[in-house]
């Protein structure tokens, strides 16, 4: 029997921006970067965990990396995941992909400005639009559970 490689475990989050009496609010989303895999693409910001670090502690350094901003772990909230294959990028292109799973976490406080360090942008976006985002794969079923745990917010 084949051995399978282990999977590549991401967390994402939603910083949900809402306005006094507001209903639904926006979800920031970035941009990656032109030049790597899925290059130009709108994700929830977010990477790969460390060795011996949580979800939730990963998600805080990446989104202090990534958008310049503070978090307190006990601020984020699952609210579900993804798993699928990575894109083939070892080797020039002819490596095998490997599995991956990606936790999503929302978050309602933080403190600083987002904005983009590590991506070509971000943008704020009313939740039942994320969809209609040019997105890699694993992000749509993402914004598919992000809307269900927001009670199907209005698009």
């Amino acid at each position: 029997m084949e051995s399978s490689p282990t999977p590549l475990l991401v967390v994402a989050g939603a910083l949900l921006r809402q306005a006094d009496g507001e209903r639904s609010g926006s979800i920031l989303m970035q941009q990656r970067d032109f030049t790597g895999v899925h290059g130009g693409l709108w994700e929830f910001p977010g990477g790969k965990l460390e060795p011996g670090e949580s979800p939730e502690a990963a998600l805080v350094r990446e989104l202090e990396e990534e958008l310049g901003v503070t978090i307190a772990p006990d601020d984020l909230q699952a609210v579900g995941f993804a798993s699928g294959r990575t894109a083939s990028v070892a080797e020039g292109g002819k490596g095998m992909p490997r599995p991956i799973v990606i936790l999503l976490y929302i978050c309602r406080r933080w403190q600083g400005e987002p904005r983009a360090l590590e991506a070509a942008d971000v943008a704020w976006v009313l939740p039942g639009a994320i969809a209609q985002l040019a997105m890699p794969p694993l992000d749509y079923p993402l914004a598919d559970a992000l809307e269900r745990y927001l009670g199907g917010v209005d698009k």
